[in-house]
């Protein structure tokens, strides 16, 4: 790996005696208090790879090494962009979030958001849509086990930013539009009408599905959405908004899940509240919805919490004069703030979120921002730990946004910044490893996700629309 920009991540830390929740980070906590410099060389040197089918590849991806990884990993590409797929349509572009689930004979069925709005050159197409004048939705595809695609097609049609999403405990995808808008939908003789935008989506994980019948989930909130993670423990749905001054919410439903369907029939949706703190957020000097203060919350410090109820949670609007809107009135309630809330998945016993733009700003200009922040919300103790803050200099990390729980504990952020993206590991001692570099050019990693098996790593290059599967000795000292 060629040394980068990103050189290394800087943490700040309590002592170990003050953590006791966030195994596997507890060893990191420790190491950071006596003053050492908690990296690695995670799984080896990055080098260039070509994908293991580059023969199948369209002609202009055939032998470009589309990622850099370790030595001892290799990868397939499939679903590029444009392609022709199983159900007649091609591939759409712009993949995003994604989830993976156990299929027959060992294959896997992967469940892909495109994020798309109301134009696109490659949309989600079929005629069983939310709205018709939006582009977005999902696709589904089913790798077989020498992780080759044996089929592909759209899953959900007619929505729009279909940003990031989660798996659910039920094997099904929960699709989150990351927007508050309206689009045109055509009636037919009625002429056209408007569709809300805003809320999430339930597709099952079926590799005979077609496309879904769509269903906003509309109590879990209309607005800018980016994921989810269930609490398999209590089937509550836990949110993340795509907002400079976002909040993080928690959808409790009204019949505990165990199928697809089982979301529609409704619930009440709360926001997190730092408990004796009100608006809590990570402030700049200058704008207190922007970045962090340095020092402000140390990695690793616990933060008790609390939850307020969403009243409105289906607003027609959004205005923070009149505290109308979801984030608006959770924040009049005393709502935390978090500077884009992005990726998030459950695992370790938590439910980890990022914070895209929190942390450390990299100036006092008031519309700094830092480089990203990874929290972990511990619904047993009700607390809530900054686990991961980048350093102003974005140095390693930079941007984080979808995040993924490895079946070991490891963490994987993918990161969006500026320049090239990597695939940034967070191993069981708390040490910080780059794990793959997109060598295609500065379009993020996307939908980083695990087989059933834990022997794949499925992850998709936004631009030009591709997916991949990384494979290679996990279980190896990082």
């Amino acid at each position: 790996m060629q040394v980068s920009r990103r050189k290394f991540l800087t943490l700040a830390g309590t002592s170990a005696a003050t953590v006791t929740m966030l195994s596997p980070l507890e060893a990191f906590y420790a190491r950071v208090a006596r003053g050492e410099m908690p990296n690695s060389t995670g799984y080896g040197k990055l080098e260039d790879k070509l994908p293991l089918n580059t023969a199948e590849l369209p002609d202009n991806f055939k032998n470009i090494p589309i990622l850099k990884l370790p030595r001892t990993f290799n990868y397939t590409a499939f679903h590029f962009t444009g392609e022709p797929m199983g159900d007649g349509f091609t591939v759409p572009s712009n993949h995003d979030g994604m989830a993976a689930y156990s299929g027959a004979n060992g294959s896997t069925i992967l469940v892909c958001n495109h994020e798309l709005g109301t134009s696109a050159n490659h949309p989600v197409s079929g005629d069983n849509r939310y709205s018709t004048g939006a582009q977005g939705g999902t696709s589904t595809i089913v790798v077989g086990a020498n992780r080759r695609p044996i089929t592909n097609f759209n899953s959900l049609a007619g929505t729009v930013r279909n940003c990031a999403g989660g798996p659910t405990p039920w094997r099904t995808w929960v699709t989150c539009e990351e927007t508050f808008s309206t689009s045109t939908n055509t009636t037919g003789t009625a002429g056209t009408e408007t569709a809300r935008h805003g809320y999430n989506f339930e597709v099952v994980a079926d590799p005979n599905s077609g496309l879904v019948t769509p269903v906003p989930l509309i109590d879990m909130g209309r607005f800018n959405h980016e994921a989810i993670a269930v609490d398999p423990r209590t089937g509550y749905v836990y949110e993340t908004e795509d907002r400079g001054d976002s909040c993080f919410y928690r959808f409790v439903p009204n019949v505990r899940p165990t199928k697809a369907g089982d979301l529609a029939q409704g619930g009440s949706l709360y926001a997190l509240k730092v408990r004796g703190a009100e608006n809590f957020a990570l402030n700049t000097i200058n704008n207190p919805n922007f970045g962090g203060e340095p020092g402000k919350v140390k990695v690793g410090q616990k933060l008790p919490v609390e939850w307020v109820q969403i009243d409105n949670p289906d607003p027609d609007a959004e205005n923070a004069d009149a505290g109308v809107g979801v984030r608006y009135e959770a924040q009049s309630k005393g709502a935390a703030i978090f500077f884009r809330g992005e990726g998030a998945w459950y695992g370790n016993q938590m439910v980890y979120f990022v914070a895209s733009q929190g942390g450390p700003p990299v100036s006092d200009a008031a519309n700094a921002r830092g480089n990203g922040q990874v929290w972990a919300y511990d619904p047993a103790r009700e607390e809530l730990t900054l686990v991961v803050e980048a350093s102003p200099s974005g140095q390693f990390l930079q941007a984080p946004d979808n995040i993924t729980v490895a079946p070991w504990g490891d963490l994987f952020l993918c990161e969006d910044g500026s320049g090239t993206d990597y695939i940034v590991g967070v191993n069981g001692k708390g040490e910080v490893y780059q794990f793959a570099m997109n060598n295609l050019g500065s379009s993020e990693f996307a939908g980083a996700c695990f087989s059933a098996d834990g022997r794949t790593m499925f992850v998709n290059i936004q631009s030009p629309g591709i997916t991949l599967a990384i494979f290679g000795p996990w279980n190896r000292r990082r």
